[in-house]
């Protein structure tokens, strides 16, 4: 009875080990800027497995702004976008590393993928990228911690 019961929590403790592990680097307000253009993201910390994110472009033709989410699932990671408040769209993590973490949804229009990539203490780099009419294209995004 009692070596089933170590067992059971040394499997347990081995499955917390394995449980994924949110970008703590990814919090912050990160900013760019491209002519008039500003795009900017806010992500909060990590807290009982869960990232909340906000992003916004200004100065364009048409304000933009999305919610945005990253939960972990057991051992999985998923990135939860809602551009203009829509109805959430979800990407699951294909790879997450120290410093990068992809996410991709091949059934979505596009992005199918969206990649963060922390380049220093102060820099972040995003991308979103996909299949559209059969050519890969993608948008990236450099940003900078805001001041």
């Amino acid at each position: 009875m009692i070596r089933t019961a170590a067992a059971i929590a040394l499997l347990l403790a081995g499955i917390a080990a394995n449980a994924a592990e949110l970008p703590a680097w990814l919090a912050g307000h990160w900013k760019t800027s491209n002519g008039k253009t500003t795009t900017e993201e806010i992500w909060l910390a990590p807290a009982d497995g869960l990232m909340v994110g906000a992003g916004r472009t200004v100065g364009g033709r048409k304000p933009f702004f999305e919610f945005l989410r990253i939960e972990a699932r057991g051992d999985a990671l998923v990135f939860v976008a809602q551009p203009r408040g829509a109805a959430p769209t979800e990407f699951a993590a294909i790879k997450v590393e120290a410093d990068s973490v992809t996410f991709e949804n091949p059934q979505h229009d596009f992005p199918q993928r969206v990649i963060y990539r922390r380049a220093g203490a102060d820099r972040l780099d995003a991308r979103t990228e996909g299949t559209v009419d059969g050519k890969l294209q993608g948008e990236d995004w450099h940003y900078e911690r805001a001041k």
